[in-house]
């Protein structure tokens, strides 16, 4: 997505993109794998949709695809893995001022 906001910005298109997937998942789509893959015992719970009989927007990346060549590199059902695994695992090691590493980590404290 990082990549498709640069692309628009560094564009001259003043025409809106849409730079998302084709696929539309649903929430629940959505929200299963996230409760599978943190763990979690929430339930999925369900409202009153207020937006009933309306027609939901499609999106349409044909504009990018064809401006940008773009295509999105990870796919709605990769990136909840991805970021969970992300979460999951140590801080990547970044620099300082001085040219040191750190290990990611602020004074003594560590979060579980």
């Amino acid at each position: 997505m990082v990549d498709g906001v640069l692309l628009v910005a560094a564009g001259r298109s003043v025409r809106p993109l849409d730079i998302g997937g084709d696929e539309e998942p649903t929430a629940a789509e959505t929200a299963r794998p996230v409760i599978e893959l943190t763990g979690s015992d929430s339930p999925l719970a369900f409202v009153e949709d207020v937006a009933a009989g309306r027609t939901r927007p499609r999106p349409v990346t044909g504009f990018a695809r064809e401006i940008f060549g773009r295509l999105p590199s990870v796919t709605w059902q990769d990136g909840p893995e991805r970021t969970v695994a992300a979460f999951r695992g140590p801080p990547e090691p970044f620099p300082t001022p001085g040219g040191e590493t750190t290990d990611g980590w602020a004074g003594e404290e560590r979060w579980a």
